[in-house]
C-alpha cells in the first residue's frame, strides 16, 4: 500500500511538470489557458505535499505499532 501512496505522489509531479510545460508554451497564444494551467501547477504541488506528508505519518504510524 505504501509503494501506491509513493506513486501518487510522483504523478502530481508530473502533472505540475506537465502544466508548466503547457504554461510556456501556451504563455504568448493563449492567455486563458495558460492562467487555467498555472491553477492545475499549484494544486498539483499542493497536493504533492500533502500527501507526501500523509505518506510519511502513515510510515511513522505502523512502525510504531510493529514495535
Amino acid at each position: 500500500m505504501i509503494k501506491i501512496l509513493r506513486y501518487t505522489e510522483y504523478l502530481y509531479l508530473a502533472v505540475c511538470f506537465f502544466s508548466l510545460y503547457r504554461i510556456f508554451t501556451d504563455w504568448n497564444t493563449d492567455r486563458q489557458s495558460a492562467y487555467l494551467f498555472i491553477f492545475f501547477a499549484v494544486v498539483s504541488i499542493g497536493m504533492f505535499l500533502f500527501r507526501r506528508n500523509y505518506r510519511k505519518k502513515f510510515e511513522q504510524r505502523n512502525s510504531d505499532n510493529q514495535r
